[in-house]
């Protein structure tokens, strides 16, 4: 307790955990696009519940690795070699959850693009298989983007509080967002194609980093902004457009 009350007397650890928290929302933008595309293909009904017992699971399944976080470091010790190259648990962990995003991007954009093909979606058979197999696959990307954004959070502050605190705000922040960006996705079908044009993007991304090849976060995400905003403008000029085809229909 002492400790806890020392930490919010320190300028520094106000700092790191306002860090914390902004990386750790932006870390979690790639979480929330897949969330919203997964979710997206449930019933109506049950798309909302499944957003929320998805991101708060994974929530419980955080704050159990930041428990262990001495268990989580370790995973970067290499446990083998090939061709010189060697590997580490965490490194088998992003090359697994990589390979599964691109999976299921490449999946979704064939799916979107030629829906005939595809008489029921790969995901659910009904709606209960289809809730319980969303949830899974949340949970599993999430556990590949937190032991990443965990053995991040260690590089920059040492006290276990900060790091509880920050991954509970991102959370929270990803519990309130979640629905809206689910909505915007689903009205807004070129949106669905970027957003999964991204998830390839950052399985690529991941699988890369696996490999030894880091990608700066950085790059990744101006990619990602001015892939948005171009299509922001898109919007803007297509509605335009349908206002104009309107009046003169009117007229």
């Amino acid at each position: 307790m002492q400790d806890i009350l020392a930490l919010t007397q320190d300028p520094g650890a106000w700092v790191a955990l306002i860090t914390l928290v902004v990386m750790e929302v932006v870390l979690g933008i790639d979480n929330l696009i897949f969330i919203s595309i997964l979710t997206n293909k449930l019933p109506p009904e049950h798309r909302e519940r499944a957003r929320r017992v998805g991101i708060s699971l994974a929530l419980i399944m955080r704050l159990v690795l930041l428990g262990t976080i001495a268990f989580i470091v370790k995973l970067t010790t290499p446990v083998f070699e090939v061709f010189g190259q060697g590997f580490s648990w965490k490194d088998i962990i992003l090359i697994a959850g990589g390979i599964f995003l691109v999976w299921k991007a490449t999946k979704e954009i064939h799916h979107n693009v030629d829906p005939a093909e595809h008489g029921e979606d790969f995901i659910a058979s009904s709606a209960t298989t289809g809730f319980a197999a969303a949830i899974a696959q949340i949970l599993m990307l999430d556990l590949v983007f937190s032991v990443d954004s965990i053995i991040t959070a260690v590089g920059m502050t040492p006290h276990v509080p900060i790091m509880f605190v920050a991954v509970i705000a991102a959370v929270t922040v990803m519990l309130v967002a979640a629905t809206p960006l689910a909505n915007f996705i689903e009205k807004n079908p070129t949106i669905v194609m970027l957003a999964l044009a991204f998830l390839l993007m950052i399985g690529m991304t991941l699988i890369a980093d696996g490999m030894g090849v880091h990608v700066p976060k950085g790059y990744i995400y101006f990619a990602m902004a001015f892939s948005a905003l171009v299509e922001a403008l898109n919007m803007v000029v297509r509605n335009r457009r349908a206002r104009i085809e309107a009046r003169r229909k009117l007229h």
